[in-house]
């Protein structure tokens, strides 16, 4: 193993696994896992399942609604613009017949 960890010509250390307690009083693996077991990382770890419930119902209740309002804007505004438009269009050809014609605009002074 000496000759792997060579670089330079330096002989360097072997490095120790931090999860073998190598050389340590293992009382940093202790802590972590009282912490990790404790109550409020429970309840911590609920609180965000709860959450990411909540988000995913919100989400997909939130798509339904978008999509009954586009189809319902499909359905119902858009013929009435398109006939608003057609209106419009029919408004602007009399107004240039008028005009060719030389009779004053019906509702205009």
């Amino acid at each position: 193993m000496a000759s792997s960890a060579r670089k330079g010509g330096v002989s360097l250390p072997d490095k120790r696994n931090p999860k073998s307690g190598g050389g340590g009083d293992g009382a940093g693996s202790g802590i972590v896992s009282r912490i990790a077991e404790s109550q409020i990382v429970a309840r911590g770890k609920r609180a965000a399942g709860d959450a990411a419930f909540v988000t995913k119902k919100l989400l997909r209740s939130t798509g339904k609604a978008a999509w009954i309002a586009g189809t319902t804007f499909l359905v119902l505004v858009v013929p009435l613009i398109i006939e608003m438009d057609r209106e419009q269009q029919l408004n602007e050809l009399e107004l240039q017949q008028a005009s060719l014609l030389g009779t004053p605009p019906v509702g205009q002074k």
